[in-house]
């Protein structure tokens, strides 16, 4: 018989080398046998095969980087945006463009006397000059000053006493009669009495400011007040909300529109007034500016004044037209 040696035991997973004479079965020389040990060896486990016969497979390359796609699609919400407002404000802008070229074109052409009417574009530097030599940011300073502090004065006084006249019948009652009389009494027409009761300071100014600013808002409180959903209000009381609460849910809330219709007409008359009033006696002021210009002749001048004033109505009525939308948020649209 043939020897063969020992196997010795190895790092575990694997076998250690046989080595012998003896001769397979099969015939095979000494040399056979070395090479099933070695194969032996290298199946000591079977994720080793599986490692070993596995496929190569290349190493992953660098990825693509996707189409900006989400980026194109946020953009164009965007853009449709501007794109809406461009229009929207061209639209707006077209009656205003149009007027402005009849302006400069009808004294051009002879259509009226370019002494009293001259053309946009003289009047645009008339109005260039004015703000120039700082004579029209003093007028402007100094109308503003007495229209806004009559108009404070006004909203401050006419909204609570409105609320106040609107909830309470009794006093509706006996304050009717004394509101009609006096909303139905032109402020213009008063002006004398103030200037002659208060002088011709600032004091008069200011108080025909407020008494043309009071009615309109008083009125549009009053009337915001009545006009409040019952339903909503019999809701709230049978939640047994106290009357502050209530007032402060409900009426408050339901009431912002209507008085914001009362407060932007104030805000208009406080400068219509301000302007006749300050034709008489005033020494300062946009009224004080028309007037000298048109004692002096200076068209041009007084126009530009006029186009400030106007300016000035439109920039004040925008303003409270965003307080507005700012206190009304919770209203829903018209539209949806």
């Amino acid at each position: 018989m043939s020897s063969v040696t020992d196997i010795a035991d190895g790092p575990a997973g694997t076998t250690g080398t046989a080595t012998g004479t003896a001769p397979t079965p099969g015939g095979a020389g000494p040399g056979t046998t070395g090479t099933t040990a070695t194969t032996t060896a290298n199946t000591g486990s079977a994720g080793a095969v599986r490692e070993d016969t596995a496929p190569h497979q290349p190493a992953p390359g660098p990825r693509k980087a996707a189409p900006a796609r989400p980026r194109a699609r946020r953009l164009r919400p965007a853009i449709r945006r501007a794109l809406y407002g461009l229009v929207r404000a061209g639209t707006r802008s077209v009656a205003i463009v149009a007027l402005l070229l009849l302006w400069e074109s009808a004294p051009r052409l002879a259509l009226v006397d370019r002494t009293f009417l001259p053309p946009f574009s003289e009047v645009a530097v008339a109005w260039w000059g004015l703000a120039a030599d700082g004579r029209l940011a003093d007028d402007t300073l100094a109308s503003l000053t007495r229209s806004l502090t009559g108009f404070g004065i006004a909203v401050a006084v006419s909204v609570p006493l409105g609320l106040l006249i609107g909830w309470y019948r009794r006093v509706a009652d006996l304050l009717g009669p004394l509101l009609e009389v006096f909303r139905n009494t032109a402020a213009l027409a008063l002006l004398p009495v103030f200037v002659l009761l208060l002088g011709i300071g600032e004091t008069s100014k200011i108080s025909i400011v407020v008494y043309a600013c009071t009615w309109p808002v008083l009125l549009s409180t009053i009337s915001a007040v009545r006009s409040v959903d019952p339903t909503l209000l019999r809701l709230a009381r049978s939640l047994d909300l106290p009357p502050v609460r209530l007032f402060q849910k409900v009426i408050l809330p339901a009431s912002v529109p209507s008085v914001f219709t009362g407060i932007r007409l104030a805000g208009a008359v406080s400068i219509l007034v301000l302007v006749a009033a300050e034709m008489i006696g005033a020494k300062a002021g946009l009224g004080h500016l028309i007037n000298a210009s048109q004692y002096n002749f200076a068209i041009p001048q007084m126009y530009a004044g006029i186009i400030t004033i106007s300016a000035i109505g439109v920039a004040f009525n925008q303003l409270l037209v965003t307080l507005e939308r700012r206190l009304s948020s919770w209203r829903v649209p018209a539209g949806g």
